[in-house]
């Protein structure tokens, strides 16, 4: 078993007894633990807003083809008839339409 010099000691307890280094630590643990901004809540904030970015990624995707749908809709008649035949089901006065559903569970 190892003995601690005593001369380190009494520099440890010094240490501990100086104000100054009391209040540092006193300082560091509130603003670590007890903060409004403390380091648990600095890391869900980054997750969120992490989270955040992402969503507004997917949304500027879905915007952007939204938009070049919109363009090919508007400006080529053969794109907005295959649109509506094919979202909204939509047929000629001489046609019929039959819409074939796969089920989910088959893997055919």
């Amino acid at each position: 078993m190892k003995f601690i010099d005593p001369a380190k000691m009494k520099r440890l307890i010094a240490l501990f007894g100086n104000k100054f280094f009391l209040v540092t630590v006193a300082f560091v643990v509130w603003m670590i633990f007890f903060d409004k901004n403390d380091l648990l809540s600095r890391y869900e904030y980054h997750q969120q807003v992490e989270k955040l970015k992402q969503e507004r990624d997917f949304y500027e995707k879905e915007t952007n083809k939204v938009t070049k749908d919109l363009d090919e809709l508007t400006s080529n008649p053969r794109k907005l008839e295959k649109f509506a035949r094919e979202k909204y089901l939509m047929k000629k006065d001489n046609e019929d339409v039959f819409v074939v559903v796969k089920e989910k569970g088959n893997k055919e």
